[in-house]
């Protein structure tokens, strides 16, 4: 078992000299893209919603907008499915490890992990829950029912039934409804055209379940399924969306309420309007579906289908990028749509000719007679809507954040504000939110994304900022590119953080991407010249369209949306530095802002070397630094810019000097042994502190290492080894009380903090296991900026996320 709280008070675990407390301030990490990830508890008002590996709990209508609140930690592959059992304390959660796991909510804001169901040997694809009932739908094919246990043993749910729908059909859509006391209809809908639907009787367990109808109509698979109950007794409705873009709606009468009809010979054949008419329970209980509509006016694949809570209207979310309301007109009883929010797709753009886009899954609830719709994209980020009227849509601030593995995160010179850089290939810009539009400080300041800089085609591996408003970043591309901060996003971070740039106006005012292009352009780029010399601008639209992004994001009084964030916050590049023959894998940039050191991914001597690129003239200084034989895992300049520290898979580091007069470098200490696995990261000490780094490794030590002037080379002062390997380590930039600051990340996911004054490390705190990542850190960074009197400390994960935490001292 697991317990998990929602507080994010971090109790020490030593005698703590410096540090006592750590809080979690903020999770950034993306939704999965899968079409039953999420769900909406209204008791506790919270989204539940899976995230990677985990499960991300979220109050949308949170009065400061906090964002998340925690990570559920159990599974250990991607969460394909979350369900609230709605009207009890369980959540169910399924995963590609092929696990079910049942979460009981427990006083205080607790979710503890009560029930494993590990019977299945493939991924979970589909679940239906409710009060008393699980159905399960596994990529094996099999359907299984699960009832509440009476017992009082470790077991919330057992095992009632399971069946095989058809020969080579796999379940991707279940809906549940409890048709009469205790007799409950299934539907099922998967790798075939048509829907299943079972009928079973809950007792002591599951009895009498049986197939009773196959519904006919879809032309292609099904991949969402809804019961609704009508306000009389014993009739539902039951909506089935498809990838043949049309939602087909059933009506499912009851004994007294089944009206016998003689089908028209005459009825098309596209709405054929068979009866599927079957007894349950013994006979005691008649049946009856029929087909009742056919909706149309999607234009991609049918992906979450949600009815209202109280109105006879169906919300639809779909591959297209649009989300929209459908109800039945007074007059015709025929559905329209009544409102459509969302994006226009592109023309002839479909999931069946590549497009990648869309929504994956929507819910739909209502609160203090307002309606909150849902949705979240293969962006990861979830989009927020509200509306009173059905006509006057404001859209809220949602959540953000990468949607693969997080490789590598950077603080500004500053210190306010985070750059990350992901798998998902997109670099992200994370500010506080501390100020409103009008000046006025907030209660409570919360971290939102305040930028996307880099969309890329590449998977992103490595950031470095040069300056406040530029930074660098490599990837899988073999060529770094460095980007200057335009004006709008420089205006938005001084309105909410207060954040102060140098000269504005010398700034562009956005920046978009070419079609087919991978490289940011200023959106004043071009014409600047001719519109100089002329007096104006010889294309009005063109000067129009350039100036739009900028007044928008100007004029926004919240933290950007998920639109805006894709479209309007790029920042342009300025220049390409080329060279290295493979897949980038590190950089960092001198203290002086002069330099900017890279290596690339390497199984020899030959492409093992590291690149000095100048930033005056943005050309590479040879010789390149050859001595390592694998790739280079870190490079790491020292705070007096005189050397330059690099870490290897080969097991080995190199210190370089730096001769300040060419800017090149020789080297000047080198171990062939440090450590006795592949050495994974190395941070430099405080300059206060002499010439000292540490360094972590896969053989699980952090070891510290200071230049010994008698040998004129770096020995070995102390170490720690833990019980897993070490992957990432960060030194406070100052000393306190004299001594240094070291964070150390784990292969699990774990946070330790160390002091060290000069003979030993000693553990200030171990980070509770709810607050870290549930998979390998692969960065720590101490930011130099203080909130509140605080230390702020970012860590990037494999497991998606990227966290801040506040340390007081």
């Amino acid at each position: 078992m697991s317990c998990y709280k929602a507080q994010n008070t971090v109790t020490t675990t030593a005698h703590c000299i410096m540090p006592t407390n750590v809080h979690q301030e903020a999770v950034f990490i993306g939704a999965n893209q899968q079409n039953q990830t999420s769900d909406h508890n209204k008791a506790l008002g919270i989204v539940a919603f899976g995230a990677g590996k985990t499960i991300a709990l979220w109050d949308p209508l949170n009065k400061d907008n906090e964002g998340i609140v925690a990570t559920l930690k159990g599974h250990t592959a991607t969460v394909t499915c979350v369900r609230f059992i709605q009207g009890t304390e369980y959540m169910v959660s399924a995963s590609e490890d092929f696990h079910v796991k049942v979460w009981k909510y427990l006083p205080g804001g607790s979710w503890e992990c009560v029930q494993t169901i590990t019977k299945y040997d493939h991924t979970i694809v589909t679940l239906a829950v409710l009060p008393g009932v699980l159905a399960i739908g596994c990529a094996n094919g099999e359907v299984s029912l699960w009832y509440e246990s009476s017992e009082t043993n470790d077991e919330v749910f057992l095992l009632g039934a399971e069946f095989e729908v058809e020969r080579n059909f796999l379940p991707l859509s279940l809906s549940l409804s409890n048709v009469e006391e205790n007799r409950y209809l299934l539907a099922v809908g998967g790798t075939n055209v048509h829907i299943f639907v079972y009928s079973f009787v809950l007792g002591q367990g599951i009895s009498e379940c049986e197939k009773r109808a196959k519904l006919e109509g879809h032309e292609d698979w099904v991949k969402s399924l809804a019961f609704r109950h009508q306000e009389t007794p014993g009739d539902y409705l039951l909506c089935s969306g498809s990838q043949d873009r049309y939602i087909r709606i059933w009506r499912i009468r009851t004994n007294g309420l089944i009206v016998d009809e003689d089908e028209d010979e005459n009825m098309l054949t596209l709405l054929n309007n068979k009866q599927y008419k079957f007894h349950m329970a013994q006979d005691k209980l008649r049946i009856c579906i029929n087909f009742e509509a056919l909706i149309m006016g999607h234009d991609d694949w049918i992906s979450s289908l949600q009815w209202h809570e109280t109105r006879l209207q169906l919300l639809a979310s779909t591959a297209d990028t649009s989300l929209m309301i459908w109800e039945p007109d007074e007059a015709s009883g025929v559905w329209v749509c009544g409102l459509r929010l969302g994006e226009l797709s592109s023309k002839g753009a479909s999931t069946a000719t590549g497009s990648s886009g869309g929504f994956w899954s929507c819910l739909w609830f209502t609160k203090d007679n307002t309606d909150y719709i849902l949705t979240n994209g293969k962006t990861g980020a979830w989009r927020v809507w509200s509306t009173t009227d059905g006509v006057n849509i404001d859209e809220r601030v949602g959540v953000s954040g990468a949607t693969n593995e997080v490789t590598d995160i950077a603080w500004a010179p500053n210190g306010e504000y985070l750059l990350s850089t992901s798998l998902d290939q997109t670099t992200r810009l994370y500010a506080p939110w501390i100020y409103e539009a009008d000046g006025s400080k907030r209660n409570t300041a919360t971290w939102h994304e305040f930028s996307r800089p880099q969309i890329h085609g590449y998977d992103m591996i490595c950031v470095e900022p040069i300056s406040d408003t530029r930074f660098v970043s490599g990837g899988d591309e073999k060529i770094v590119r460095s980007f200057d901060e335009p004006r709008g996003v420089a205006e938005l971070l001084k309105k909410f953080v207060h954040i102060s740039v140098g000269d504005e106006e010398a700034m562009p005012e956005s920046a978009t991407v070419p079609v087919l292009g991978l490289s940011n352009k200023a959106a004043g780029d071009e014409g600047q010249g001719e519109d100089e010399n002329d007096g104006g601008s010889t294309d009005d639209i063109d000067g129009a369209n350039k100036n739009v992004s900028y007044e928008i994001v100007t004029g926004l009084t919240h933290p950007p949306i998920e639109d805006q964030l894709q479209r309007l916050l790029l920042w342009p590049e300025i220049e390409k530095l080329y060279g290295h023959g493979y897949e980038i894998t590190c950089l960092d940039v001198s203290p002086d802002r002069k330099l900017v050191a890279s290596a690339c991914r390497s199984n020899t001597p030959q492409h093992a070397v590291i690149r000095i690129f100048s930033i005056d003239t943005w050309l590479e200084i040879k010789p390149t630094l050859a001595f390592h034989s694998l790739t280079i895992n870190r490079l790491r300049f020292s705070p007096d810019n005189k050397y330059l520290l690099a870490v290897s898979r080969d097991r080995k580091w190199s210190v370089w000097e730096r001769n300040f007069d060419d800017n090149t470098f020789t080297l000047k200490c080198k171990n062939e042994k440090p450590h006795t696995r592949i050495v994974w990261d190395a941070d430099w000490a405080p300059q206060e502190f002499g010439n000292t780094f540490v360094t972590c490794a896969r053989d699980r030590t952090i070891k510290l290492w200071t230049f010994d002037n008698d040998s004129n080379d770096y020995k070995l002062v102390d170490s720690v080894k833990h019980d897993k390997p070490v992957t990432a380590v960060a030194v406070y930039p100052t000393l306190i009380d004299g001594k240094i600051l070291v964070a150390a990340g784990l292969e699990d996911g774990s946070v330790f903090l160390y002091n060290f004054g000069g003979e030993k490390f000693e553990l200030v705190n171990k980070l509770e296991e709810r607050i870290t990542p549930a998979d390998k850190i692969t960065r720590l960074r101490w930011s130099s900026w203080t909130q509140d009197g605080k230390l702020l400390l970012a860590s990037s994960s494999s497991d998606s996320s990227t966290r801040v935490y506040s340390v007081e001292l």
